[in-house]
């Protein structure tokens, strides 16, 4: 979180921010992140030809095939789920910031990266039946799709099945994956915000943190490709009977689709997770929430 405005006040500001922020970053990125989904589960196993020739092609077939709305398919549970999975995300991470500092007040970058560790699974509760349900209706209308239940029927769907175990497949690929992109995102946020630092204050220009949100969130992303594509495969329906867990799917897309395929969607999820992050730190600069409540001009800047 940059270190603006919104840490002056409570939790609340803080979840409203996290809100603001999720749901307007869902709206600006969210056919990009459909495509990137559609992309990743594109097998050459099952010896078809793929839907897809590159990411101009899915785009096209999917806007031409479904339309604008179709874009968007999937991302109503987002827009639902957001908020409370940006607020823990980013809440968590200043909160095992403050716990992790060392008595002189500095927080070495091993406990950084520990404190990102913490946020990323903490969120895991929120963001593995986020992602499950959003990556169904995202297949929803795309080739061999197994349903096309609405969110809330497939999670009732799933909880009869299954029970609360339903809504959870693919948490330790989604476990996974959080925990490596927080380790990686939040030290790097902090350096880069950091040198945007005037001489002599801690105030950093709502800019930087947006283009530090950016940067870090871009790294992260593409850093942690493979992981999200081994989590987009376990939590796609059509495949649960084709992968048995986490070493299971990494071991068949090495060995039928080769290294290549696990950085499937690398740009897209790049475009989709760095203004996402840019956004979410811009706003808690600006400290939209405490400009709501009252509590603090927006952007204000002593």
């Amino acid at each position: 979180m940059a270190p603006g405005a919104s840490q002056d006040f409570g939790l609340l500001p803080r979840v409203i921010n996290g809100g603001i922020a999720g749901i307007v970053g869902v709206i600006c990125v969210f056919p990009l992140d459909l495509v990137k989904t559609r992309m990743q589960n594109q097998s050459k196993a099952v010896g078809q030809p793929p839907a897809y020739k590159n990411i101009l092609d899915c785009a096209f077939k999917t806007f031409r095939g479904e339309g604008f709305r179709g874009m968007y398919s999937g991302s109503a549970v987002n827009i639902l789920l957001i908020t409370p999975e940006k607020a823990i995300k980013l809440v968590a991470n200043d909160a095992f910031r403050q716990l992790l500092k060392t008595k002189d007040g500095s927080l070495p970058m091993h406990r950084q990266i520990l404190a990102g560790a913490g946020a990323g699974t903490c969120q895991i509760v929120v963001t593995t039946p986020m992602e499950l349900l959003k990556i169904q209706r995202q297949m929803a209308k795309s080739k061999n799709s197994p349903t096309s239940l609405n969110s809330r029927q497939l999670a009732m769907q799933l909880y009869r099945e299954k029970g609360i175990r339903g809504l959870y497949q693919g948490v330790g690929a989604t476990f996974t994956r959080d925990v490596v992109f927080s380790m990686m995102y939040f030290p790097l946020f902090a350096y880069f915000n950091d040198k945007g630092k005037a001489p002599g204050s801690n105030q950093v220009p709502f800019y930087h943190s947006f283009a530090s949100g950016i940067g870090a969130g871009a790294i992260a992303a593409f850093l942690a490709t493979p992981l999200d594509v081994i989590k987009t495969r376990l939590q796609t329906l059509e495949n649960k009977n084709r992968y048995s867990g986490f070493i299971d799917c990494t071991t068949k897309i090495m060995s039928e689709e080769g290294a290549s395929a696990f950085f499937k969607g690398s740009l897209l999820r790049v475009m989709v997770i760095a203004p996402l992050f840019g956004i979410a730190q811009m706003v808690y600069y600006l400290g939209l929430a405490e400009a709501m409540m009252g509590l603090k001009p927006l952007g204000s800047v002593s």
